[in-house]
């Protein structure tokens, strides 16, 4: 494993962070100055700042994100993160990112090799959204957002759109992606004349929030925990 994913699963720090400490010379493995490029053995002892440090277990929490919650471990701003609301002794960081006003499913992991292939967009892992959009789109617009919508950034990928409901003035939309995008499926909607009201991400990898009140989360089943690895190469 190499020095910063090291410290990273020891809780210390995140990988860039971690690169950091490493160049100012702070990390010490068995006795020696680590280096960006040391690979750490399970016997190797790695020190930071004279303090021994291990790797923590592997966890995995699927949360469910409360509107004005955002997706970092910490904010400058001081408003509440996804990180805060996680229990747990081991250092947990959100797997990809939630809009702050948008709600649902979010995993948090110190897996790091798990997390970098869940948000990578070869591996097409679906994310599962609601959106209440402003009006009623018609077929054209549905197929559109099924089909691709051109972008700033290029046309996005191929969708699976439904309608849920229509009401009046508003209609609610599920959105299946299999990318991942900066305000992505905001941005749809709103190329199509449907800007979105209301998001929320009701799956995201298979996982349902199922009965988790918004604020509440749940450890992964290692079932769970087996096909997420599965479906990402790495078994």
């Amino acid at each position: 494993m190499r020095l910063n994913a090291y410290l990273a699963r020891a809780g210390v720090a995140s990988r860039r962070q971690a690169d950091e400490l490493i160049s100012a010379g702070r990390v010490r493995v068995n006795g020696e100055r680590g280096q960006l490029n040391t690979v750490v053995a399970s016997r190797d002892v790695v020190e930071v700042d004279g303090r021994r440090v291990a790797p923590q277990r592997l966890a995995y929490v699927l949360l469910h994100k409360p509107a004005g919650v955002v997706t970092t471990a910490r904010d400058p701003h001081g408003r509440p993160t996804v990180v805060e609301l996680v229990g747990r002794p081991e250092r947990v960081v959100p797997v990809g990112r939630l809009d702050a006003d948008t709600t649902g499913a979010i995993l948090l992991t110190n897996d790091g090799r798990l997390a970098h292939r869940l948000a990578h967009p070869r591996y097409g892992v679906p994310k599962v959204y609601e959106a209440e959009v402003e009006g009623s789109p018609r077929k054209e617009a549905v197929a559109a957002l099924r089909e691709g919508v051109e972008l700033d950034d290029a046309v996005t990928a191929p969708a699976d759109i439904r309608v849920l409901r229509r009401r009046a003035g508003s209609t609610l939309l599920e959105l299946t992606l299999h990318e991942g995008r900066k305000h992505q499926v905001k941005r749809m909607c709103a190329a199509v004349g449907h800007p979105v009201r209301q998001l929320h991400r009701s799956r995201y990898a298979g996982l349902e929030l199922g009965d988790l009140a918004p604020g509440n989360w749940r450890e992964l089943t290692p079932g769970e925990v087996a096909v997420l690895r599965r479906v990402t190469g790495l078994e």
